[in-house]
């Protein structure tokens, strides 16, 4: 396959927040998702997209703790979708493994988040024992009826069914459906993306998640499980 012809500058750009040719390198690699594509662009990929998102999580470091930039690369070793690209770029500062603040850019803009995004067998059983915990319980579900009215949306892996031994009744039973546990909100691609206006809109998306970000940290926690924290 002939790499296409780079289309935009890779020159630095000129803006304080993230450029808008972040969200276009992006809806370019959803047709050209190739490693000569990637090859033709990774300079832009490295000016457009990964600098601002670094320089982002600076930001905020103090604030919230040292963040992780993703790689790029997919594991396509036990996928049938062989892409070699992830089509976002994800920002991660971590209270647990798996659990934290979160921010991303991609074709559709920025998303912000907050929770726990994967779990293992032990993290699930703390979650629920504190579900079914008439004040941990209570207070997760204050916090996410927060979180709904303020525009997040509540997500995370779901059972279909009623988890074994939680009676039908149960007044929190939808949470305890869950398996992991997560706040977003899709901001799309507003006029502030490109100003130093980014980072206080994470900032205030983040702090509006701090309380669930500090349940599952206190009644969730890391796996116990060896190799896997």
């Amino acid at each position: 396959m002939t790499p296409s012809p780079p289309t935009a500058s890779a020159e630095p750009a000129d803006v304080p927040g993230i450029p808008l040719d972040a969200v276009e390198f992006y809806r370019a690699l959803e047709t050209s998702n190739s490693r000569e594509w990637w090859a033709a662009h990774k300079e832009r990929y490295a000016v457009s997209v990964r600098e601002p998102m670094a320089h982002l999580g600076d930001v905020l470091t103090e604030e919230f703790g040292e963040p992780r930039l993703f790689r790029p690369h997919r594991d396509v070793r036990f996928s049938k979708d062989k892409r070699p690209y992830k089509d976002h770029q994800g920002l991660f500062v971590p209270t647990s493994a798996r659990m934290g603040w979160y921010v991303q850019v991609g074709a559709d803009g920025l998303r912000t988040a907050g929770g726990f995004y994967a779990s293992e067998s032990d993290q699930v059983a703390r979650y629920r024992a504190s579900v079914t915990d008439d004040v941990a319980g209570a207070r997760l579900l204050a916090i996410l009826e927060a979180l709904s009215d303020s525009g997040f949306e509540i997500g995370g892996d779901v059972l279909a069914t009623r988890p074994r031994g939680i009676p039908a009744d149960h007044p929190r039973l939808e949470l305890l459906r869950h398996r992991t546990l997560t706040a977003t909100r899709d901001h799309g691609i507003p006029d502030w993306l490109e100003s130093d206006d980014v980072a206080e809109r994470v900032r205030a998306d983040w702090v509006a998640m701090r309380p669930l970000v500090e349940w599952c940290d206190q009644y969730v926690g890391a796996t116990e499980k060896p190799g896997r924290r």
